[in-house]
């Protein structure tokens, strides 16, 4: 007899074990058994039990209680493993394997060495769950970053007066970040998020600059965010949102090493497609659908000032975006996507770009109401597990909902473009570490004068499991799509602490 505490390598008596991904596959444990409710939660929650391939479990033979005594310690070894990865263990979860321990002494201490003290593991546990249900995260960032240029001109609110960007000012700011995921089943999530900061955007610069986790607070602590996830039997995952519910939390960014504003890229353009990817957002919900192993489907509808009652805004008769999204993954390293959004901004809320084009793609009709459908393909691919491609292009068509009688503001309509491209090279001088290039053009409105173009240098270091140093540089060529703007570059050096 071979006993293993890894699940899917048992070998009892020449009898294979198969993973169990449901309690009703044991076709000899009843619902009337004390233990059948434990089983049910460590096998659907955890996946740490196994059957013989007849799909029983036997639980009533000594030989398979000491089968089971080894799938106890699998299912510690799962735990400790959602825990340090700062997933939820529910506690009822933990008593339930206090009380298995006790029902299987007998078969524990037969087993010896090859179980490791389950009780001080039990105890492990309890030590490091926040609460019963929730889990605590923190993230700091501090940052020091400049923007240059030498062109003293003035063109499209590139610069203010004679002066060069900013003064041409380097800046130590930071952003802090805590985190209460909470779970009441297991596989779903109710996140609230607090966070303070004083990263604020280069102020008279064009947008083409920003950073991707500039937040500005004035240093008091807000809420951020504030959604629940949960699933709805095996293959629909909902969200439901009051606060920051955005939408690349249902639609699929696939941009896995730039996408986070933490630890992926130091520009807000290159973080996600901006004609798709954001709008009006901010409370509302989803879901997504596993269709198979290949093929997903998203779909959203989500508001802006939908809490307040004043005409023109609420949950529907103000600004807002919904859409629908289809993902096919032909292999796990390869993923691409097509995503549709319409948007509609009422008057003096119109911002088709979301702060990442120019001033005239942001605000095509000079201030009037707008409506627009979007169009954006993306996708990633992953290359023997050393080098990752991901980019984008995007489409959108614009409607001016409220013409204005003479000037920018007369148009009809107006049709947006934006195309990015990334490569990350994974592990480069040290396990985790991540060189990453990405060019674009932000988006670009049929009116715009000339063309923009922003590249962007990265190199991701950690130093530690939870400090990573992010030094970087982009450039933005022709800034606010202008080439009578002089180009302008911005150095960054991010340092990440997560807790």
């Amino acid at each position: 007899m071979e006993i293993s505490t890894d699940t899917a390598s048992f070998d009892v008596e020449n009898n294979s074990f198969e993973q169990v991904t449901s309690v009703s596959q044991l076709r000899d444990v009843s619902p009337t058994d004390w233990a059948f409710e434990a089983l049910r939660n460590l096998v659907e929650r955890y996946g740490c039990i196994v059957g013989y391939p007849d799909r029983t479990f036997r639980g009533n033979r000594a030989l398979n209680r000491y089968e089971f005594a080894a799938g106890l310690n699998a299912c510690m070894q799962q735990m400790e493993r959602l825990i340090a990865s700062s997933e939820s263990v529910l506690r009822s979860d933990i008593e339930k394997l206090k009380r298995l321990i006790t029902e299987f002494e007998t078969e524990l201490a037969a087993l010896g060495a090859r179980v490791d003290n389950l009780e001080g593991r039990v105890a492990f546990l309890e030590d490091n769950q926040f609460s019963t249900t929730t889990k605590l995260t923190g993230e700091v960032i501090m940052s020091l970053a400049t923007a240059f240029n030498d062109d003293t001109s003035s063109f499209d609110g590139l610069t203010k007066g004679a002066k060069p960007v900013n003064e041409n000012q380097t800046v130590l700011s930071y952003r802090s970040r805590f985190n209460f995921d909470t779970s009441f089943m297991g596989k779903d999530r109710l996140r609230v998020r607090i966070q303070a900061g004083n990263i604020i955007p280069f102020n008279g610069n064009t947008d083409m600059t920003r950073l991707s986790y500039d937040t500005n607070t004035s240093n008091d602590m807000v809420l951020d965010d504030l959604f629940y996830r949960f699933p709805i039997g095996n293959k629909i995952t909902a969200f439901v949102g009051t606060n920051a519910m955005n939408i690349d939390k249902v639609f699929d960014v696939d941009n896995p090493y730039l996408e986070s504003d933490s630890t992926g890229t130091l520009t807000r353009f290159f973080r996600r497609n901006p004609l798709v990817f954001r709008g009006p957002e901010g409370t509302g919900g989803g879901i997504k659908v596993k269709l198979n192993d290949q093929w997903n489907f998203n779909t959203l509808y989500v508001a802006r000032n939908a809490s307040s009652p004043e005409d023109g805004k609420g949950f529907f008769n103000g600004a807002f975006s919904t859409g629908a999204q289809i993902g096919f993954s032909p292999s796990k390293p390869l993923k691409l996507s097509l995503a549709y959004l319409y948007t509609y901004q009422p008057q003096t809320e119109v911002n088709l770009t979301d702060s990442t084009g120019s001033p005239i793609g942001a605000n095509p009709f000079a201030g009037s109401a707008a409506n627009a459908h979007r169009v954006g393909l993306q996708g990633t691919w992953r290359i023997a597990n050393k080098v990752n491609i991901s980019g984008w292009g995007g489409y959108a068509s614009a409607d001016n909902l409220q013409q204005q009688a003479t000037g920018r503001g007369s148009r009809d309509n107006t049709e947006l473009w934006t195309w990015a491209g990334n490569v990350s090279f994974l592990d480069i001088g040290k396990e985790g570490a991540i060189l990453s290039f990405a060019g674009g053009m932000p988006p670009k409105d049929s009116d715009d004068r000339n063309t923009s173009y922003l590249l962007e240098l990265q190199y991701k270091y950690p130093v530690s499991d939870n400090i990573i140093i992010t030094p970087g540089t982009y450039v933005v060529f022709n800034p606010n799509h202008d080439s009578r703007n002089d180009t302008v570059w911005v150095g960054v050096v991010r340092t990440t602490f997560k807790f």
